[in-house]
């Protein structure tokens, strides 16, 4: 409610059309950053890490690190990790199974879905048969249901090449953000509740309904599907049939996004520079899914980050993670 009250400020005061207008670009000053909320263990570090997701009774939040480093090649640690809303780890699981944990998301009943957005490289053995999957595991970390083929990058309607992202619908439909550049796919890939496959859209490209990395998705009130498309600078937006409704590029290089119970979008932009997307500064940038008027911009403060994953609680703070610059943030309301 806190974030609500600041959003309707910023557009209710004097000289409202100017903020209205420069809001994609001006940096608030209502936070404050914490970067020693989440607890790690002893001797655990924080590692690059793209996404985060909230448990469906907000009490909890999940994170997928890489293994405190680039990568989870060789690592024991867990790279999936639920933390409570005071920042302590309550539990941790998925060790010596992914390549390149990526995106992340946390169903109605508590099951934990990732995607691992890498596989084998023909150079490291240790990569071989893992990869280009999306996991379900359940709320203990028991494994559930596997989409893809471990290690094997492909193009059909079993097989995925660089996932990105991961949602599923409050009905129990998968959405699969497959790509992230390179020789990767550029689609939405479309499963029922058991893994069957329905539908895939796009390709790569710039028009709409198109795709050049769907780095993440989210889903409104209303079951529009938004699509983070990053490299073409833009949020899209499908009905779940995958028809095209609108697209936005008001958000920068999107990254990850987040809709709260108030359809209010959060969306991270993690790569915009003054060649890739002139104007733009990285941070997170706040709209109504309604009208995608930007109301509110967080920059952020490195030069050196990418911030990726986003979230929002009920008491109106923001939480991010990054992966270059490997850090974890929740940004307090002053």
């Amino acid at each position: 409610m806190r974030l609500l009250l600041i959003l309707t400020i910023a557009v209710s005061g004097i000289g409202v059309s100017a903020q209205v207008a420069d809001a994609r670009f001006t940096p608030s000053e209502d936070f404050n950053i914490d970067l020693t909320f989440f607890k790690m263990p002893s001797g655990r570090p924080v590692g690059s890490t793209a996404g985060i997701s909230m448990h469906p009774d907000g009490s909890s939040l999940w994170l997928f690190d890489r293994c405190g480093a680039n990568n989870c090649i060789g690592s024991e640690l867990d790279p999936i990790m639920q933390f409570d809303l005071e920042g302590n780890q309550l539990l941790s699981f998925g060790a010596n199974m992914f390549v390149r944990p990526h995106g992340i998301f946390v169903d109605t009943e508590g099951n934990v879905w990732v995607a691992d957005g890498e596989g084998p490289n023909g150079e490291d053995p240790r990569r071989d048969g893992k990869g280009h999957q999306v996991v379900k595991f359940s709320p203990t970390g028991e494994i559930l249901m596997v989409l893809g083929k471990p290690g094997i990058a492909g193009d059909g309607i079993d097989e995925l090449n660089q996932p990105s992202s991961v949602l599923v619908a409050p009905n129990g439909d998968i959405f699969i953000g497959d790509g992230h550049g390179g020789r990767s796919n550029s689609r939405i890939m479309k499963y029922t509740a058991k893994g069957e496959f329905i539908k895939s859209w796009g390709a790569r490209g710039a028009e709409p309904g198109n795709f050049d990395v769907p780095h993440d998705l989210a889903m409104d009130s209303q079951g529009r599907l938004f699509v983070g498309d990053r490299g073409n600078n833009r949020v899209q937006i499908f009905d779940q049939e995958g028809s095209f409704i609108a697209e936005w590029e008001q958000f920068g290089r999107p990254s990850g996004m987040f809709i709260d119970d108030n359809d209010m979008l959060y969306v991270t932009d993690s790569s915009s520079t003054p060649r890739s997307n002139p104007g733009y500064g990285e941070g997170i940038r706040v709209a109504s899914v309604h009208d995608g008027k930007i109301t509110l911009f967080i920059d952020d403060p490195d030069e050196d980050g990418t911030q990726e994953g986003v979230l929002a609680d009920k008491q109106g703070n923001i939480y991010g993670t990054l992966t270059g610059g490997m850090a974890l943030r929740k940004y307090v309301l002053k």
